[in-house]
């Protein structure tokens, strides 16, 4: 299946959502949220916007800006795992900037977020790391949530062991 038999698929399947969502209160956030997790990438795309927009008969205007409102939805691809890395003071004072550091190296990227970015997906979009303002754990700093399993106390063995671990699940898939 190329890319067109691709879309064309899930812009079906979105029609299906739409027409499931059509009525209920919050409308709009249900028929997103269910679509984004239809895209194997878990984001939605300008194409897939534009269609919800003309399928609901919502301005793509405010589609837009209750899917950049809420930090739940994604404007672009994601990595199958998702590494989210704590920056409230706790979790910084216990070296959570070293860790977020640390990832880019460890994953073999190189990268590491830069000021203002919110994320950023590894290139074989196996990993996307972010960040959050709190996981209200601060006792327990620092901490980093790996595919919404929170982990306290990280270092950077224990961040290579934790990946180690998802790199042998994927070789036996």
């Amino acid at each position: 299946m190329d890319g067109t038999e691709t879309l064309s698929k899930e812009l079906l399947e979105i029609d299906t959502v739409i027409a499931k969502h059509r009525g209920q209160h919050g409308e709009l956030l249900g028929i997103l949220e269910e679509t984004q997790l239809l895209n194997e990438q878990q984001y939605l795309s300008e194409e897939v916007l534009n269609h919800v927009a003309f399928r609901t008969g919502v301005p793509l205007s405010r589609v837009y800006n209750v899917v950049t409102f809420y930090s739940f939805f994604n404007l672009k691809p994601q990595g199958r795992h998702k590494i989210t890395v704590c920056r409230g003071t706790a979790c910084h004072t216990k070296g959570s900037k070293a860790l977020l550091a640390d990832l880019g190296l460890i994953l073999g990227c190189g990268k590491a977020l830069e000021d203002g970015e919110t994320f950023y997906t590894t290139p074989d979009n196996q990993f996307t790391i972010s960040t959050v303002a709190c996981f209200g754990q601060c006792a327990l700093a620092p901490v980093v949530a790996i595919d919404g399993i929170i982990h306290s106390n990280v270092s950077t063995a224990t961040l290579q062991k934790l990946l180690n671990k998802i790199s042998r699940r994927r070789v036996k898939s």
